[in-house]
């Protein structure tokens, strides 16, 4: 593919997703189901930012919106790292292992490699949650008439965080193999970034 995934159409990612070809993946799709939250979070604050009716949380929602706008390009940066990522497992998994030496190269690579595998979704799962601190404090400071599109926001931070687990989840084993204490500390990250996910889209549903 001669473009980066951030280039292509909806037509042509979605495309691109149900091929055959070893990316696009979840990890992708997780992005940049993400990265649809973000962007309705700045679409809310858009529609509040200049109208009188909401003058007294004018600054929160500019704030918000540059907040989620540099979200959003992080997540969007996300799509394409993590189609990256995988195609440095993908060549470390591919290297010879006929001798000791190459053995051991092939494994230490496989380490490396799935540690930014890891990291790479990580950091969705970070800026999702992020994005959901944002999403949360506009209830009741936006534009009434676009409720639900908070809702449809959170649900998506919500799904594109925990999707995102679970490619943090694939690249564990290889890396515990090299390094057991960043394993756990990725691996209780992660369970705290579901969890608080878990807690605040919840929150935002029952307003």
């Amino acid at each position: 593919m001669d473009k980066s995934l951030n280039e292509l159409t909806i037509n042509e990612f979605s495309g691109a997703l149900g091929s055959g070809e070893p990316t696009p993946g979840g990890g992708a799709a997780a992005a940049l189901e993400s990265a649809l939250g973000a962007a309705l979070i700045m679409m809310v604050a858009n529609h509040t930012i200049g109208k009188p009716k909401y003058a007294e949380f004018e600054e929160l929602n500019k704030d918000v919106l540059a907040e989620a706008e540099t979200i959003r390009g992080r997540l969007l940066e996300g799509v394409d790292k993590d189609a990256e990522a995988f195609g440095k497992v993908s060549a470390a998994y591919g290297m010879p292992r006929e001798t000791d030496d190459e053995k051991s190269a092939r494994t230490a690579a496989i380490a490396t490699a799935s540690v930014e595998a890891a990291e790479a979704p990580l950091a969705v799962m970070e800026d999702s949650a992020a994005a959901l601190r944002l999403a949360g404090c506009m209830l009741g400071r936006s534009n009434a008439n676009l409720k639900s599109d908070i809702y449809v926001a959170a649900l998506s931070l919500q799904a594109g965080l925990k999707s995102a687990s679970y490619n943090v989840d694939a690249n564990l084993p290889a890396i515990e193999r090299a390094d057991a204490d960043l394993a756990a500390s990725m691996r209780e990250r992660k369970a705290e970034l579901i969890n608080e996910a878990d807690r605040l889209a919840s929150e935002i549903l029952e307003k």
